[in-house]
């Protein structure tokens, strides 16, 4: 039996312990290797996306491909339960780009709608909500 799989280098803790400090957020492995070296590490750009995409194997991480040519997008789950990465939604600014994780109960009934009445089932990891964040909102002028 191969223990290759588990184990675990000091920059795959290194780029753990760093996604942990930062829950919720939605990452680029270009934002993620620039934190990392602010904090002094000296990791590989190709390792973190390397050891990024272990921990999303591992269901560590959530890796997010919103738009087919923008860079992929990296989440630290902090859950206590497997199923509730079943209601994972998200809201993308239009104006500054910023993704912002949905998860409550309302998307959850709207989810359920659908499904019982329209027999379709969306698949939350690919599910994006586009307009316009509040703060953008607040200076830009937006007609629809």
């Amino acid at each position: 039996m191969s223990t290759r799989g588990n184990y675990k280098s000091k920059n795959h803790e290194l780029i753990l312990e760093y996604m942990q400090t930062v829950p919720g957020k939605h990452l680029t492995v270009e934002e993620i290797h620039a934190a990392l070296e602010q904090r002094g590490c000296t990791i590989g750009f190709t390792t973190v996306y390397r050891q990024l995409n272990r921990m999303v194997d591992d269901g560590l991480i959530n890796k997010y491909t919103i738009e087919p040519n923008m860079p992929a997008c990296y989440e630290y789950i902090r859950i206590a339960r497997p199923e509730e990465l079943l209601n994972c939604y998200h809201c993308k600014c239009e104006v500054c780009g910023r993704l912002i994780h949905l998860q409550c109960e309302e998307i959850s009934e709207f989810t359920e709608h659908l499904k019982s009445e329209h027999k379709f089932t969306l698949n939350p990891m690919r599910t994006v909500l586009y307009g316009v964040c509040e703060d953008c909102a607040k200076h830009t002028k937006i007609v629809r």
